[in-house]
């Protein structure tokens, strides 16, 4: 066992999440409502709870009971099944509040949306319900010390009625505040299932033991399994998604770059912010405010362009995936989702990067100061966008349209 799992910074010994009523949202414009209301408390103490390494437990209850954690759930399940573009801009205006309580949940979504590629309608009615009921989703797929992200050591085997998992898990964001762990692993016959195993199971145990210097909220830590327990109408056979074209990738990435977005809204805002009301200007602008420095005014407005594209693909890629959706899903319409995400992904990494970097150009020697802590803003972009080179978003687009190549199938395209 990792030397990491036997010091936790935190674990579910000592805080455990509630299972609160939850409101059922209607439509598109409640959900964009509610996410603005819980941007507008988080944002208050989100800057302390990064110094500090708080957990956002109210904030996270505050999510879940405003009925954001179904508001993907499709309609004939009970859900108001909003689109792809508003699920996106959820996700980017929580994170410009606070990109840490952006990244708890985005696990869950990506695995309500393979629920419904997958699974069987006992299990759908059974899953999704209890999201409708106010359960969350943490995860438990990626390992360390495998070749590659793929790859999985984590083992199910067949037990009595049932089946017993046992592995170890990393980067498991959402599981300590979560109501169900999805873990996916190996079966007996080599197939990778995912099983769904309720908080408290004997032999799981979440360990906080997540120390990236970003996103450092997220507790995106160490998942243990020892023999856990698991009832076979709870293991979903989500090795079945690779049989048919699906645009699973494309919406775990969607919201990757949703969060990215929200985190370069929150630097340039804070960036606006300060330069208006703390910074000096430069002895040789001969100007009596910072924000009439011609340079700064000029770096501004091009960061604000760069955002405002980055977001207007946000935007096209969630409506590319609302069209490709809305009919059967072939190889062609699932890249076409794939590469319109990818673009937009290239965009929200590089204006959060860059975003979160300049702010201390414009802004000044001050704002490196710890009381602002506003180096939060860099160093959640840069561990965030880390999830997946955008490098190879670059190829994909490239190779798609001089090519005709498709984009590989799997999370991260």
């Amino acid at each position: 066992m990792s030397n990491l799992a036997e010091t936790p910074l935190q674990s579910d010994l000592d805080i455990a999440p509630l299972l609160l009523p939850a409101k059922v949202l209607r439509n598109d414009a409640e959900a964009l409502d509610a996410a603005r209301a819980l941007a507008q408390a988080a944002r208050l103490q989100a800057a302390r709870r990064d110094q500090q390494r708080k957990l956002p437990w109210a904030e996270i209850e505050q999510f879940t009971a405003s009925g954001l954690g179904s508001m993907s759930i499709a309609r004939e399940y009970g859900g108001p099944q909003v689109s792809f573009e508003t699920l996106a801009e959820v996700f980017a205006i929580i994170s410009a509040a606070d990109p840490a309580l952006g990244q708890i949940p985005q696990n869950h979504f990506g695995i309500l949306h393979l629920l419904q590629g997958v699974a069987s309608d006992q299990q759908k009615k059974q899953l999704f319900q209890s999201v409708l009921d106010g359960w969350r989703i943490g995860n438990g797929g990626p390992e360390r010390g495998t070749k590659n992200t793929l790859e999985l050591k984590a083992r199910i085997t067949a037990q009595g009625d049932g089946f017993t998992i046992s592995g170890q898990k990393f980067y498991s964001t959402g599981a300590l505040f979560a109501h169900w762990v999805a873990v996916k692993a190996l079966n007996d016959q080599g197939q990778q299932v995912m099983a769904f195993v309720r908080r408290g199971t004997q032999g799981l145990r979440i360990v906080d033991d997540w120390s990236g210097f970003g996103q450092r909220t997220t507790a995106s830590g160490t998942l243990l399994l020892n023999q856990v327990p698991v009832e076979a109408e709870l293991v979903v056979e989500n090795w079945r998604l690779g049989e048919t074209p699906n645009i699973q990738g494309a919406v775990s990435q969607l919201i990757q770059a949703a969060i990215d977005a929200g985190i370069a809204r929150g630097a340039l805002d804070d960036t606006i912010s300060f330069v208006r009301e703390r910074s000096r200007p430069w002895i040789d602008a001969k100007v009596e405010r910072a924000s009439d420095d011609l340079y700064v005014i000029a770096d501004i407005g091009k960061l604000k362009i760069e955002l405002h594209a980055a977001e207007a693909l946000l935007r096209k890629a969630g409506q590319v995936l609302d069209q490709v959706s809305a009919a059967p899903i072939t190889a062609q319409s699932a890249a076409r989702a794939s590469i319109a995400v990818a673009e937009a992904k290239v965009l929200t990494t590089e204006i959060s990067l860059l975003a979160s970097e300049k702010l201390f150009e414009l802004a000044g020697s001050r704002a490196t100061l710890a009381e602002f802590n506003l180096d939060r803003h860099w160093r959640n972009a840069r561990v965030h966008t880390l999830h997946d080179p955008v490098r190879w978003k670059y190829h994909a687009v490239g190779d798609y349209h001089l090519n005709g190549t498709l984009p590989a199938r799997h999370s991260w395209i």
